[in-house]
């Protein structure tokens, strides 16, 4: 019978002939180091995505309002971040970050919307 060991920490494996990890903290921690790089960018888009939709959201209380870019930058909004985008038969085009939409008009304005 072939000694199996540990791909985390090598110490010998007992049990199952398809068990991998000799413990549960081995098995965590193998994985996490593994999908370290993927986790961290989605964690990292996430955290920009609340952030925009935390600063479109503070910014609309009623459902619908008018802001300037410089409002939206100097809170720290990111265009980059986006969830959707919807383009009407009249040819506008609308950002989304889940519910939370904006519009872009004349003179560095936006529509905030929300949408229901």
């Amino acid at each position: 019978m072939k000694n199996r060991e540990c791909l985390e920490c090598g110490e010998p494996v007992k049990g199952r002939i398809d068990k991998k990890f000799c413990t549960d903290y081995c098995r965590n921690a193998y994985n996490n180091k593994v999908n370290k790089d993927s986790k961290n960018l989605i964690r990292n888009i996430n955290n920009r995505l609340r952030k925009n939709y935390k600063i479109l959201s503070e910014l609309n209380t009623t459902g619908k309002v008018k802001v300037t870019r410089t409002k939206l930058y100097d809170r720290g909004f990111d265009f980059n971040f986006i969830t959707s985008i919807y383009t009407t038969k009249t040819g506008n085009t609308y950002f989304y970050i889940y519910d939370q939409g904006y519009l872009a008009l004349e003179n560095e304005t936006f529509l905030l919307i929300k949408k229901d």
